[in-house]
């Protein structure tokens, strides 16, 4: 039917509508995981929650599950090795016979820690351990290849199908380490923003480029969305060296991505590929 036509006969509110498509989340038993999953099932999609914690998965898909009324499944899967992806495309087949969606979301956060080197390393960049980069590249960034590679091929073997990397303001800016100085310690001591997660953010855009091209002509769409720093009763000195470099003047709350998910993987954003949507309070515009 041509895009004209098919236009016409489909309102706006429509085009937000999931009604029983399927959307696999991974990380989907963390803070945003489970507001991406709830934003699904709001409306009407069928949220599949994939975590290497599968009782925390299991206990955010049954909450989604009662409190919109759909059938929200959890699975429990280490993403970073290829059988477990693989048995997870062949689970949500065979519970659910389709996969429409896949939000790639699962990351680690790398906290930031003194610059003193400890046992397990420091977060400054002379410090950071190896160990530590390659284990924060395997989820970040190989799990959601190896996830797109194993779902995105599902779609495109059906000729339709979105793909959502969930990016960061810190996969479009560098880190300001200002932000995380600590009075009275040296400079060599000052605690930092890890490497690994402004760089593996970046490495999820060049992955949503990439992907959006080679699937284009099979139906599957690639969008990525970088958020900004949620709020989660970090420390006001922190909170307030932050919110300085807002525009908005604030962190965003842990909601507030939930409209913008729905848009990116609807048909509302049908004609959208390959783009990266930077929702961060205007902290990157300065």
């Amino acid at each position: 039917m041509p895009v004209s036509e098919r236009s016409v006969e489909h309102s706006v509110r429509a085009r937000f509508d999931l009604s029983g498509r399927v959307a696999v989340i991974t990380g989907g038993g963390g803070m945003l995981g489970r507001r991406h999953a709830e934003a699904i099932a709001e409306m009407g999609g069928v949220p599949v929650l994939v975590d290497i914690d599968g009782e925390r998965a299991e206990a955010c898909a049954t909450a989604v599950g009662t409190a919109f009324d759909v059938p929200a499944r959890a699975i429990a899967a280490d993403i970073t090795r290829p059988e477990a992806v693989a048995e997870v495309r062949s689970l949500v087949l065979d519970r659910l016979g389709r996969i429409d969606i896949l939000v790639n979301n699962a990351a680690r956060n790398p906290k930031v820690e003194s610059g003193r080197a400890g046992p397990g390393g420091g977060t400054r960049l002379e410090q950071f351990p190896l160990e530590r980069w390659n284990q924060d590249f395997a989820v970040g960034v190989t799990g959601a290849f190896l996830c797109s590679q194993a779902l995105g091929a599902e779609m495109a073997r059906r000729g339709q199908g979105v793909i959502l990397n969930i990016a960061s303001e810190l996969g479009v800016i560098a880190p300001d380490q200002r932000v995380y100085r600590e009075p009275g310690l040296p400079a060599g001591e000052q605690p930092t923003k890890p490497v690994s997660y402004s760089v593996v953010k970046h490495a999820l855009v060049g992955l949503t480029r990439y992907l959006a091209t080679y699937w284009a002509d099979q139906g599957v769409r690639v969008n990525a969305l970088s958020p900004g720093g949620v709020y989660a009763g970090q420390d006001a000195a922190f909170v307030q060296r932050l919110t300085g470099l807002i525009p908005l003047g604030r962190m965003a709350c842990e909601d507030e991505y939930k409209a913008a998910v729905v848009f990116l993987v609807s048909d509302a954003s049908s004609y959208m590929t390959g783009a990266n949507v930077i929702m961060d309070g205007g902290r990157s515009v300065w």
